[in-house]
């Protein structure tokens, strides 16, 4: 044990050391202030910048100090990088395909995507100092793209958590505001993207780590379906966890450069890289023109009611869609409640065995996640006497349903929640086809459903001990496997997102959770919504989050952007 604290110690001390190197050794040019030049390449969107490259207006090199610049002054404030990769990003950028349809931009990258000769050590101490053998599948389709991918960015270890905490690089902030998370677990990439340090990233998600970040920092990005996007060769946490999809997804600082990136990496034909990519070619996708467009909200989960910031945002957008004469209805759908309690006994059904089996001797994990794995140490008849507790003497039969469950399935158990997993998926096929409209049913269907991504906007560190319960609204559509899409819509409000005195919490996790919603502290933070279509609809999906940026921006009541 000593000797495994030892080493755990020794590996943190020599990475944090090798980070702080690696910016201080590159050259004197990436340590200057920002120049004209340098803010005009910052400023200009993915598509103008590859045009710029395409026809020798800009060079690679100068765009990548440009982005290098801005990432390590990001960094400075927010502690977001993990493998600063912008010495050897040089000689890529000088070497970088000007005629793709990525030509010369960076990409940053989460911890785990793999690039060879670089550490994927997702936070582990035991997982630093064993660089990759190769690039991964998405890594090699950019650098055929022509994009040069610079930085690595930090993640919570296990990437089970919607904050950015791990011994090995320490915790990420808000890029709005210190003291509060980024999201997670794609956290660090929303980071860049905010601070205008990135134009592009990639994130995962598993229960909403490029959503939750996307919510929280102020940035958009669409959660692909498992085997649209690419993620073969990449590091991961918990590998051969399939029972809830887990996907590499793309994250940008606009809605214009997210469309730009989709249809680049479809231009490359992605399943000529990843044997899992299906052959779906990108779709141009058009709204229905001859109908109004009918949008199903979800208003509550009935776990944890959306804050009144957040409720605020949906409302925003439901308003204005009704006003251009879209059809908005309240979603009837199968229980969202069922679904947490699915996905959560998939997700980790080896009692989280997987997930902590690079810990260390004293490693600090995640506020939840350490609460989460604490709850799988303890014997079966404890857990069943707290859910008993709860359901019967506590009153509260939504928390006690999920302590009920938690513990470690055996392979019969397992494969009886795949079951229940597509039987629940069947259900919400339904939900498209014969939606339930104010006591008429129809054969239409919804086109899209609405929801906040999390009932809160961005909480405190260590918020997550009791935010991880509180996730369903982002990790229900990973269960049915949805392509979602979060966008920025406004910020909190001091005064019109204050709580009511009237609020009472209705079960423990949004007591717990609502324990770190105050208005007042957290006014200025972003708030986003989520869009959701079918699985594989990623076209469509940003189809419908173009349409309500550009109502919004019609009606003057859209996102301010983000200042550079």
């Amino acid at each position: 044990m000593w000797f495994s604290y030892l080493s755990h110690r020794r590996a943190r001390r020599d990475k944090q050391r090798e980070r702080a190197e690696r910016i201080t050794s590159l050259k004197p040019i990436y340590h200057e202030p920002l120049t004209s030049q340098d803010k005009e390449i910052l400023s200009r969107s993915v598509s103008s910048l590859v045009a710029a490259v395409q026809t020798s207006s800009l060079s690679p090199s100068d765009i990548l100090v440009a982005y290098s610049k801005k990432a390590l002054q990001a960094h400075a404030q927010t502690n977001c990088l993990t493998e600063v990769m912008i010495a050897s990003a040089e000689n890529w950028a000088s070497t970088a395909n000007r005629s793709g349809p990525l030509a010369g931009v960076p990409v940053s990258l989460k911890d785990l995507v793999s690039v060879k000769g670089w550490d994927s050590s997702m936070g582990y101490s035991a997982l630093v100092g064993k660089p990759m053998a190769a690039d991964g599948a998405l890594v090699r389709l950019l650098r055929d793209a022509g994009a040069v991918p610079y930085v690595k960015t930090n993640v919570p270890m296990t990437m089970l958590s919607l904050e950015s905490t791990n011994d090995v690089f320490g915790s990420t902030d808000n890029p709005h505001k210190k003291g509060y998370t980024s999201g997670g677990s794609s956290s660090g990439e929303a980071v860049l993207l905010a601070l205008g340090a990135a134009r592009l990233a990639i994130g995962t998600d598993v229960a909403g780590s490029v959503r939750a970040p996307a919510h929280f920092s102020g940035v958009y990005s669409i959660k692909s379906s498992m085997y649209r996007f690419l993620k073969q060769g990449s590091a991961s946490s918990m590998p051969g966890q399939e029972g809830v999809p887990a996907t590499h997804s793309p994250m940008t600082r606009t809605l214009e450069d997210l469309e730009t990136f989709w249809r680049a990496v479809f231009q490359m034909k992605p399943w000529n890289y990843d044997y899992s990519v299906l052959r779906i070619p990108w779709r141009d996708v058009k709204l229905p023109e001859d109908r109004p467009i009918r949008w199903g909200v979800l208003w509550d989960d009935g776990v944890v009611t959306p804050s009144p910031a957040c409720a605020r945002a949906l409302k925003t957008v439901t308003a204005i869609l009704e006003k251009k004469g879209h059809e908005v209805v309240t979603l009837k759908c199968p229980s969202p409640y069922e679904g947490l309690q699915i996905a959560s006994q998939l997700l980790l059904a080896d009692g989280g065995k997987t997930a902590s089996k690079n810990f260390r001797a004293f490693e600090s994990n995640d506020a939840g996640m350490t609460s989460a794995f604490r709850g799988f140490r303890l014997p079966y008849f404890v857990m069943k006497l707290y859910a008993w507790y709860y359901r019967y003497i506590r009153r509260d039969p939504v928390y006690a349903g999920l302590i009920d469950t938690h513990y470690e399935k055996t392979v019969q158990e397992y494969l009886a929640l795949i079951a229940r997993r597509e039987d629940y998926r069947s259900r919400w096929f339904k939900v498209w086809r014969d939606a339930e409209v104010e006591g008429r049913q129809g054969d239409e269907g919804v086109d899209f459903i609405l929801t906040v991504p999390n009932s809160l906007p961005a909480v405190p560190h260590g918020g997550m001990r009791h935010g991880w319960k509180a996730c369903g609204y982002t990790f229900l559509f990973n269960l049915l496997d949805y392509s979602a899409g979060v966008m920025p819509i406004t910020h909190v409000d001091a005064t019109a997102d204050a709580l009511p005195r009237t609020f009472r919490p209705r079960n423990a996790i949004e007591r717990n959770y609502y324990r770190m919603y105050d208005a007042s502290a957290m006014e200025g933070l972003p708030i986003g919504v989520q869009i959701v279509g079918r699985r594989l609809e990623e076209e469509r999906v940003l189809e419908g989050m173009k349409l309500i940026e550009r109502l919004l921006r019609e009606a003057g009541a859209g996102y301010v952007g983000l200042p550079l």
